[in-house]
């Protein structure tokens, strides 16, 4: 009887045990024993320029002290390099630490490590635990009568495995050039593809006039294909269809898409003849070389971000006027398209950040609990627009963002590594165009609209098919690699070179598998 005893005494211990356990991991009421832990993923965009630690900063801690007292969630911030996050997290998945509620650029990965199981299917949790960041996401445009969280689902299988950002601004790309230059040569902003070429010529040829020991007319960076997209768009047929298109884009990489070839032979003819900075195969993701190459006044032209000179994290309109007074980046829209169009691309509503939860969270309810706790206003308003003289100044009652410095200093513009599931600021519509101006710091409100609306004209996002394409994410890295690599090659030919490298390259890309997706893509174009 006294054995019986005890050993009833030690199981009913152990179901105590077990039971408080699943009742403080699974948090599903917040109402527990002791706050919940959870790790979160922060993007580590490093510390120049007064930025400060990512993981440990005013901002984590006011995050870290308002969850604690509102969903009775402990939150620990993981560090993530912003530039090598694709690979650091297949990394982190394969070890089993990546934090509990984490985010990455690379939906195929997510997808994949969903399908192998090691990913939370999120389906079940929407109307539950992330009823905020449904309302806050609102209707996808481009899936009518469907909410933008649902935009990654799989229509085959129903699993949604992760959950896109979403965008505010649908502006994408613009082109740059320095103003002051054209007007020391007397020369016109350039309107065509061929105007923007002979501006570049000029350029080359009166370094003197222009006041600079050497001119790099034009730069850009080994990322061919996010630094030149709207060279490729112009190359492209106005009567490409976007079945075509869709089915055609692997990775984001566009090379069998008819245009793209002739687009990087114009690209090589100018790299030849010394319109292009030699150096810029050095120039990798990540890289600050170009951006210091370009405050320092030698750079004559550029594309990129359409606000990318006006940002307070790259500072180079700032630091180009300082250290040439006068100095000064404008955008143009000089790339034209065979009909007199000068197409551009746009960004969708659905953001490429992808937010998921690995099935080695051990507090996945928590984790979409915090999910949820950004996306309500009083939260990611705070996150966004910060202390008052500090972060933002109230003009007629608005909110108009100010560049802090010191401990409140935002590592990215309105706090998007914190905020994830929204890049830009939420804002009535009528004051859209007043916050935005005043997100730009030191930067005349009328240009920053005038590179908005420039970015937007002609502006379409890419494609779009609600599908699951499985072949991609094992060879997803492998296609990126070799799609730079030879676009960067072809660039750099020398005279009668170009279309070897080409067929050789192209050849060797499809047969990477770039060749097995576009067929499963064209099998489940709908």
């Amino acid at each position: 009887m006294r054995k019986l005893t005890v050993t009833l005494l030690f199981l009913f211990s152990a179901l105590m045990v077990f039971a408080a356990g699943r009742g403080q991991s699974s948090g599903a009421s917040g109402a527990t024993a002791g706050p919940v832990a959870i790790t979160v993923e922060i993007f580590d965009r490093g510390t120049d320029g007064g930025k400060t630690d990512p993981a440990n900063n005013e901002w984590t801690r006011w995050i870290k002290a308002k969850v604690l007292k509102d969903e009775n969630i402990d939150v620990t911030f993981v560090a993530v390099n912003r530039w090598t996050e694709e690979g650091d997290m297949v990394n982190r998945m394969a070890a089993g630490d990546a934090p509990d509620l984490a985010y990455t650029y690379s939906m195929d990965n997510v997808r994949s490590w969903g399908m192998q199981g090691g990913v939370y299917d999120l389906t079940p949790y929407v109307d539950t635990y992330l009823k905020d960041m449904k309302e806050l996401m609102g209707e996808d445009p481009q899936v009518p009568g469907d909410n933008l969280v649902w935009h990654t689902q799989d229509p085959d299988t129903g699993a949604l495995y992760g959950i896109s950002n979403k965008y505010i601004y649908t502006a994408s790309h613009n082109t740059f050039i320095r103003k002051d230059w054209l007007d020391k040569l007397g020369l016109p902003v350039p309107k065509t593809t061929q105007e923007f070429y002979e501006t570049m010529v000029a350029f080359k040829n009166n370094a003197a006039k222009l006041g600079v020991n050497r001119v790099i007319p034009y730069l850009t960076t080994t990322d061919i294909r996010w630094q030149v997209y709207n060279i490729f768009l112009s190359f492209m047929s106005p009567d490409l269809s976007p079945r075509e298109r869709w089915i055609n884009t692997v990775a984001e990489r566009q090379l069998t898409i008819p245009g793209v070839k002739e687009a990087l032979r114009w690209l090589n003819r100018m790299y030849l003849e010394g319109l292009i900075d030699p150096d810029f195969p050095l120039y990798g993701s990540g890289s600050t070389t170009p951006d210091n190459v370009m405050k320092s006044g030698i750079v004559g032209a550029f594309q990129h971000n359409w606000d990318y000179p006006y940002r307070q994290n790259t500072m180079i309109q700032t630091d180009l006027e300082k250290n040439i007074p006068g100095a000064k980046y404008i955008p143009i829209d000089p790339f034209t398209r065979s009909d007199g169009i000068t197409p551009k691309r746009g960004s969708s509503a659905a953001g490429g950040l992808i937010l998921f939860v690995p099935k080695s969270s051990k507090n996945p309810e928590a984790a979409l609990r915090y999910a949820n706790w950004l996306c309500r206003p009083e939260n990611y308003n705070f996150l966004q627009f910060g202390n008052e003289g500090v972060n933002h100044t109230l003009v007629n009652g608005i909110k108009v963002p100010l560049a802090a410095t010191g401990p409140w200093i935002q590592n990215s513009g309105g706090n998007i590594d914190y905020t994830m599931s929204i890049n830009g600021y939420v804002v009535p519509d009528e004051h859209f165009g007043q916050v935005l101006s005043g997100s730009y710091p030191g930067i005349p409100p009328e240009e920053v609209t005038a590179a908005y609306r420039m970015s937007s004209l002609y502006a379409v996002p890419e494609p779009y098919v609600k599908t699951a394409i499985t072949s991609l994410a094992p060879i997803r890295q492998v296609i990126v690699d070799k799609d730079q690599a030879l676009c960067v090659n072809l660039i750099c030919a020398r005279q009668g070179e170009f279309d070897r490298i080409w067929n050789e390259g192209i050849k060797d890309w499809l047969d990477s598998g770039a060749q097995t997706v576009i067929d499963e893509q064209r099998a489940k174009y709908r």
